[in-house]
């Protein structure tokens, strides 16, 4: 299982012993019968209750930070609790009851009530009030503010009744002259009703917000109302569901915190809430606090966007496929999972285990024994990034299988029968144990997406990743691993840097996904967007809204586009050359933008293993400014609400970013396989740790060049010498011919300079020198003292004279002519005329060149007889 559960709350572990220590008569038999949660506030304190010998109910709380209970108050008689909440001050308790020796509630009136909520002052205990004496069952729940600056002498109390209304009560407390905590005008609470004619209602503790379904002819519209620490509140949402929930048969799934007002109805509302807390919305601070102590940040804060998903599930009358449905309420479309299971035993009792838990940006679908689904709330879109676990793959090893997980805060869940909390996270070590086992590619891509994108990694972690990616480069067929991180990491380290970035740059190097996972398939309808019913936005409903008006304009291409650049880079070099002052300049700046970016390197600011040389290579670095420039008219484009300097950061630490992850991976394998320096010697042969980084670094240069990436200074003389060193000759050759090692300065010069002139090393200079580039071979000729650079420089003279040469001022003397340079071979003898002319009427013409025209005629002559076969 890739989850990790940890006990931070155990009845029986941190309740029972303090009760034996209160020495009172109570049988600890039937206390630990009877011992149950009843509520989790949103401070993590938790409420319980249990029943002693005397015919006494009691109710204790468990404090989350000071790890200690204290009572909280006693009913004298035997009553089942329904609800309980106390206040943030812990001076007034709320609770409500079934009179467990009432009757069932008759056609007529019946003369007591069967359920009570009551309203009780309990620091210290004085009085008690009753709110509501009724027939039908009540649930109560007290607001937190969620701030210091909340005056204790008031309290909001919701009360949620089975009779489809939800009220919420103003109590004002106040100290007597025993300084002892009393309710003000305890006949005179005022209330105002918050909803009514609802089937189905949600109170969300962490952001202290109340969602509700009323249902209409054909469909349904859910509500949203959202409690502020000041106590005012505001309906701010409402949308429209295809969905009807008059059906019969449809079975409860039940949960602490969902309010269900049916036991028809099987809806569960799963939020998927924002963790980051900003300025204005620190809802969740205090619920995060006790999380970080339970996990220490197994999961990364969220600063992209917020998401709100509907998660619901109608069990099968008969033997069939389960089948549950996502609306993704933020991306304005629904998901219909069906999944292939053998399971013959479709009783409501066994299917009622359905569990989801609230992971942020993914929720947990888990059915014991049969599946194990993590669905991906923030990028929904394509079924590779969901990930689906079947068999002994889904189990959860430690949990009872007969009792569904209840879930209450963000990654926490309560298993009912054994009165345990649990934090829980994503195990990183478990995530990474699946995937080096894992044999198909949408497996593969799901668990590396949720590595990249939702877990904080810690280099230890990055390293493993990276060798997984290594070593496994040629099993991925349907996506480049390489590609995946590279992308998948700068969306990570990026989409923080300001808002609506995150829609901007790509989050995957995989554009589609057409291809079918076993057991399991999809349908996906567009649902209504969501309404707000609000035109200030903060906190979470601040981001909700930017992925609300995201989805509005999504027919606009708002991703960067690689290929396009591409395509501009490619006309940016034939254009260098044409000596426009135009392109000059905006060379220039291209260049200027690319040292930019290198000194931004993270990468050159710290000691390294790889033995890059710092070269000067125009041609990554007029990519990488080109690129630069693209991307910053993008994001003008986009980022109305950015100023330039921000946008301009944006730029350098992208592509900065991008360099340093190659980097990094050069790192991980040169560090793995224990290569130093010594691979930049011709001195041998290559071996096979050298030869695996060769591959590598094949595959990465393939990587980038379809992302129209640059590479790192000394990269690619790097990946040549490796060549030399690892292939044969012919490879060798074939690799440069076909583009794959593009020959770089330094690595000629290096290739000049330590190998001598035999036969072997003659042949290998020979095969590289003719190979190269007009604007390298100008360069490197001189370094080598052999017939081919003698040739060479005397062909480029002698075609550079020539093109200075205006022929009309040129006196030729007739080819009849004798003259004591004068050879019996027409051609040259035309050459050598010509050459001498020019010298003759020139000042110093081989000044610049140091060359004679006796070399010159000399290199001819035996340039003539190699061509005529006479050498």
């Amino acid at each position: 299982m890739l989850l990790d559960f940890h006990a931070t709350f155990n009845l029986h572990r941190d309740v029972i012993p303090w009760i034996v220590t209160q020495g009172a008569p109570d049988s600890l038999a039937k206390c630990s019968r009877t011992l149950r949660i009843v509520n989790v506030e949103r401070n993590c304190n938790v409420l319980y209750t249990w029943k002693g010998t005397e015919n006494v109910t009691k109710i204790g709380l468990y404090d989350s930070v000071t790890k200690q209970n204290e009572m909280l108050y006693s009913i004298d008689s035997e009553v089942n609790v329904i609800s309980c909440s106390v206040n943030t001050e812990k001076t007034l308790l709320a609770l409500s009851y079934c009179n467990s020796s009432c009757e069932a509630p008759s056609r007529v009136l019946s003369p007591v009530p069967k359920y009570l909520a009551l309203l009780i002052e309990i620091r210290p205990v004085n009085n008690l009030k009753v709110l509501k004496a009724v027939d039908i069952g009540v649930r109560v729940q007290f607001l937190y503010p969620g701030d210091d600056k909340h005056s204790s002498s008031e309290s909001h109390l919701l009360i949620f009744s089975e009779e489809k209304y939800i009220e919420k009560f103003h109590i004002d407390t106040d100290k007597n002259e025993d300084k002892k905590v009393v309710i003000k005008n305890p006949g005179q609470i005022l209330k105002e009703r918050i909803a009514e004619d609802f089937v189905w209602a949600q109170w969300d503790m962490s952001g202290q917000r109340l969602f509700y379904i009323i249902p209409k002819r054909s469909s349904s519209v859910l509500h949203c109302v959202q409690f502020y620490p000041d106590e005012n509140f505001k309906y701010v949402l409402e949308v429209a569901l295809e969905i009807c929930l008059a059906d019969e048969g449809v079975s409860l799934l039940g949960d602490l915190h969902l309010h269900h007002l049916r036991d028809v109805l099987s809806l569960s509302l799963v939020l998927s809430v924002d963790l980051h807390i900003t300025e204005g919305d620190r809802s969740d601070k205090e619920v995060s606090k006790s999380n970080q102590r339970a996990s220490r940040g197994t999961l990364e804060n969220d600063l992209t966007g917020s998401g709100l998903c509907l998660f619901y599930y109608q069990p099968p009358k008969e033997a069939q496929d389960i089948t549950y449905t996502v609306a993704f309420l933020h991306k304005g479309c629904s998901k219909t999972f069906k999944i292939e299971t053998p399971m013959k035993d479709t009783s409501n009792c066994k299917l009622k285990r359905l569990s989801f838990i609230n992971l942020g940006s993914y929720v947990v679908v888990y059915l014991p024994d049969h599946f194990f689904h993590l669905i991906n709330t923030k990028y929904p879109d394509l079924m590779c990034y969901h990930l689906f676990l079947s068999d002994e793959d889904s189990r959860i090893s430690g949990m009872c299988s007969d009792c569904p997980m209840q879930s209450l805060l963000n990654s926490c869940v309560l298993e009912s029968c054994t009165g345990i909390i649990f934090s829980v996270n994503i195990s990183q070590e478990k995530l990474l144990k699946f995937l080096a086992e894992s044999q198909q590619d949408c497996e593969r891509l799901a668990m590396l997406h949720c590595f990249l994108l939702h877990l904080s990694l810690q280099p230890q972690q990055e390293i493993e990743i990276i060798e997984w990616i290594c070593e496994n480069l040629s099993t991925c067929q349907t996506f480049d691993p390489i590609q995946e991180f590279i992308v998948a990491s700068l969306h990570r380290y990026l989409s923080s840097e300001t808002t609506y970035l995150d829609k901007l740059l790509a989050y995957t190097s995989v554009p589609c996904w057409d291809i079918g996972i076993h057991g399991v398939s999809c349908t996906t309808d567009i649902t209504d967007m969501p309404v707000m019913k609000i035109n200030t936005f903060k906190g979470f409903w601040e981001k909700f809204h930017i992925e609300l008006e995201y989805m509005k304009h999504s027919q606009q291409q708002f991703l960067y586009n690689t290929h396009m650049q591409r395509r501009d880079w490619c006309k940016l070099l034939s254009q260098l050359d044409t000596g426009e002052k135009r392109n000059a300049v905006y060379r220039r700046n291209v260049l200027e933008n690319a040292k930019k970016v290198l000194l931004n390197m993270n990468m050159t600011k710290c000691g390294r293993t790889v033995p890059l040389i710092q070269e000067e290579d125009y041609l990554q670095k007029d990519l990488m400014g080109l690129m630069m420039v693209k991307l910053r008219d993008h994001l003008s484009q986009h980022l109305h609400h950015v100023g330039k300097n921000k946008i301009e950061k944006i730029v350098l630490d992208f592509f900065s970013k991008q360099l340093d992850l190659v980097c990094l991976m050069l790192e991980v394998v040169w560090r793995k396989r224990m290569l130093d320096s010594s691979v930049l010697s011709f001195d041998a042969s290559g071996n096979p740790s050298e030869y695996f980084a060769f591959h590598v670094m094949c595959r990465i240069s393939e990587a980038t060049s379809q992302m129209c990436m640059p590479l790192p200074p000394g990269f690619q003389t790097l990946h040549l010498v490796l060549a030399l060193r690892c292939l044969p000759l012919a490879n060798l050759l074939h690799y440069i011919d076909s583009g794959a090692l593009p020959l770089t300065e330094a690595f000629v010069v290096k290739l000049l300079k330590e190998l001598d002139d035999g036969e072997e090393n003659e042949k290998l200079k020979y095969s590289i020198i003719i190979r190269l580039p007009e604007n390298i071979s100008e360069k490197v000729h001189r370094l080598w003292d052999h017939a081919i650079s003698n040739n060479f420089i005397a062909m480029k003279y002698v075609r550079k004279l020539l093109f200075r040469l205006n022929n009309k001022e040129v006196t030729r003397q007739s080819l009849t002519e004798c003259s004591p340079l004068c050879i019996n071979f027409l051609p040259l003898n035309y050459l050598i005329m010509m050459l001498s002319d020019v010298e003759d009427r020139a000042l110093n013409p081989f000044e610049e060149d140091n060359i004679d025209a006796a070399f010159l005629e000399e290199i001819a002559l035996k340039r003539t007889s190699v061509l005529l076969g006479l050498h």
